[in-house]
């Protein structure tokens, strides 16, 4: 199938003409006020303006985080279970839309993404959903030789730079 370019009449998606930095569950200007141009590898053109977001943006985000770190902390596993079943639910329910966007930023097939990358994602999120339920700081037989322990540990905020800034949060000593 042939996809309209996004904006334009048929298309499946649309960009804003600039996005802001999401932080504390609010869209937020990048505090040096620069952007840059998000060039799609389709067309070789600016399609939209992303911030061009730096160590003073970071540090509103962690800044953010912690101050949400206690209340997250006192989510139920069912809560956060269902919260990812929701991610799985809401990417399932719009998979052409996104690999359409997908497509857009990155070049990636359209195929690919509706045949490997969506699916591939509702199956972690749900798969990641079913073990906040199951391992609660316990420890799992995998197989015969293997065995599973799940130990509660501080987290590690990581921050990489790729055209704007990319957080990626990750489990200490894993």
């Amino acid at each position: 199938m042939i996809y309209a370019q996004p904006g334009t009449e048929n298309a499946v998606v649309s960009y804003k003409s600039r996005y802001e930095n999401y932080i504390g569950g609010e869209w937020v200007a990048p505090v040096n006020g620069q952007y840059f141009d998000n060039v799609s590898p389709v067309n070789g053109k600016p399609f939209c303006e992303v911030p061009r977001s730096d160590e003073a943006d970071i540090n509103l985000a962690l800044d953010a985080a912690h101050a949400a770190r206690e209340a997250w902390g006192k989510t139920s596993v069912e809560q956060r279970a269902n919260i990812m079943l929701k991610i799985a639910d809401a990417i399932e329910q719009n998979l052409e839309a996104l690999a359409v966007a997908e497509t857009w930023e990155n070049g990636k097939p359209v195929r690919e993404t509706l045949a490997a990358d969506l699916p591939l994602a509702v199956d972690h999120f749900r798969y990641f959903a079913g073990c906040i339920r199951a391992q609660e700081g316990t420890a799992a037989d995998i197989d015969a030789t293997t065995a599973s322990y799940h130990f509660p540990e501080p987290w590690v905020l990581l921050g990489k730079s790729s055209l704007g800034t990319s957080l990626c949060l990750w489990p200490h000593g894993s």
